[in-house]
């Protein structure tokens, strides 16, 4: 497992190093959200165009840690000529797989011993409406998953799914995803 550990570190440092799709398109013709944590001060600009259903251009900018910079780079490498139906399965995996960890203490949470999953910090992002999946987590996020053949799926994306040890930064890894779905669900009002 340390050789997949290491493997999936790497991704995240190339991410972070050289972000693919770093940038902003014109707004208009492209959709244009902003996403905030409050909690570490990670911000993401996102600006993207569809044309005929499908996502033909994504940038992002802003600031913030290796976590939420190499989620921002990787998400839009993995959505960029996907429908928009495609890429809400991606962000339903993607939320899924960030809320894993969070559901399967879900029983064991009366006792308040978890690793911080009630303690404020449980991955809900209060500033925009969205959260990353873990309200759901006893149904579509549980479900969304349907096994491992869903996690391969997401390909490199699949090296995020260590931040779900460490819940603080499961908003990290997900604001550029909230930040996608809230322009999806503008674009599709």
């Amino acid at each position: 497992m340390t050789d997949l550990e290491d493997l999936y570190r790497e991704i995240i440092l190339d991410h972070y190093r050289s972000p693919r799709n770093r940038g902003e398109l014109e707004s208009p013709p492209a959709r244009r959200v902003e996403g905030f944590n409050p909690l570490c001060g990670d911000e993401i600009v996102l600006t993207l165009l569809v044309d005929d259903d499908q996502v033909t251009d994504i940038k992002f900018a802003g600031s913030g840690c290796s976590i939420s910079q190499s989620s921002a780079s990787l998400m839009s490498s993995a959505v960029k000529g996907k429908t928009l139906d495609e890429v809400r399965g991606l962000i339903r995996t993607f939320k899924a797989m960030m809320s894993i960890h969070e559901a399967s203490l879900e029983p064991a949470a009366s006792g308040g011993s978890d690793e911080g999953s009630h303690d404020g910090h449980d991955g809900h992002d209060g500033h925009d409406g969205h959260d990353n999946g873990a309200a759901d987590a006893s149904g579509e996020a549980a479900n969304g998953l349907g096994g491992l053949g869903d996690i391969r799926r997401l390909g490199e994306l699949a090296a995020l799914q260590g931040v779900v040890k460490f819940p603080v930064r499961i908003k990290c890894a997900t604001l550029s995803w909230n930040a996608l779905a809230q322009a999806l669900d503008e674009i599709q009002a």
